[in-house]
């Protein structure tokens, strides 16, 4: 299934969108919890109960669609450097502290977050910084957690996934080289588009998803996942090894080659632009740049 959580008139929503993507069934969710998005239709499933009842349909070109988790309950966890071909072209950038003493290819999964300040949904302007002229876009294949853990063997780890959305990892390059850990050139206002839905893991498994990047219509980004340096089993029993996650956890998996640092010279995002992000299985999020 696919959640959608959405305005409408001034009000918060959240949905069931249809087969066919022309209309979302509400969930009969009081409002305090329709301000959070999926969030407690993630947590009622986690914890064994069933999803609450559904009203009249809408079209869904009549809602204003949102980020599916609008607010996450804490930091988006995030996967730098984890398609071969990316790592070996940020390595080359000259804006990768982590080369210095890891090489080119990590030996262990590069862990970062963006607060959950920095989500906004589609079609919401990325707000370029006046405090940076090297701003990059980065197209990712998200994982939502749905059932809790800590302890999650790799073997374990895909039945504690609900499912995934796309996230784009926006960047201050220059930030990112200066404070060297990443949260910094990550976390800024409006650097996480995220959506424009979430999709159960009974549609999609995320181990041969190709991830798309577009701007201004130039492809720039094309891979699949099935290049991870280390998938999504890896990436939550690392996680969970020391850290306890819980429903509604999202999990960044890392970009492919082709971000803007990795051209020459750079092709960082300018105001005007319009980014748009492609997963097979979910859809597009497309974003304006301002």
């Amino acid at each position: 299934m696919k959640i959608v959580a959405y305005r409408l008139k001034g009000r918060s929503g959240v949905g069931l969108v249809s087969a066919d993507l022309q209309h979302v069934q509400p969930f009969d969710l009081p409002e305090a919890q329709s301000d959070f998005g999926a969030q407690a239709l993630i947590e009622m499933q986690a914890r064994g109960g069933t999803l609450p009842a559904l009203l009249p349909a809408l079209a869904l070109n009549e809602v204003q669609i949102i980020a599916p988790l609008p607010r996450p309950r804490r930091n988006i966890f995030c996967v730098g450097k984890n398609y071969f071909a990316h790592a070996k072209e940020f390595a080359g950038s000259g804006f990768d502290s982590s080369a210095k003493s890891g090489g080119d290819i990590p030996a262990d999964p590069i862990i970062f977050t963006k607060v959950p300040e920095s989500v906004v949904g589609p079609g919401a302007a990325i707000e370029m910084p006046a405090v940076s002229t090297a701003i990059d876009y980065e197209a990712e294949l998200a994982v939502i957690i749905g059932r809790g853990g800590k302890g999650i063997a790799a073997k374990d780890a895909m039945a504690h996934v609900w499912g995934y959305t796309i996230v784009n990892d926006i960047t201050a390059r220059d930030w990112q080289s200066r404070h060297q850990q990443w949260h910094m050139g990550k976390s800024f206002d409006t650097f996480c588009p995220m959506g424009p839905w979430l999709v159960s893991a009974d549609e999609l498994d995320g181990t041969k998803t190709r991830v798309r990047c577009y701007v201004n219509g130039e492809e720039r980004q094309n891979a699949s996942t099935v290049d991870l340096i280390f998938d999504i089993p890896k990436l939550i029993e690392t996680l969970s090894a020391g850290i306890t996650l819980y429903p509604g956890d999202v999990i960044a998996t890392g970009t492919p080659v082709g971000v803007g640092i990795g051209f020459k010279p750079p092709k960082y995002l300018q105001a005007g632009d319009v980014v748009r992000v492609e997963i097979d299985g979910i859809g597009s999020l497309e974003n304006p740049v301002r």
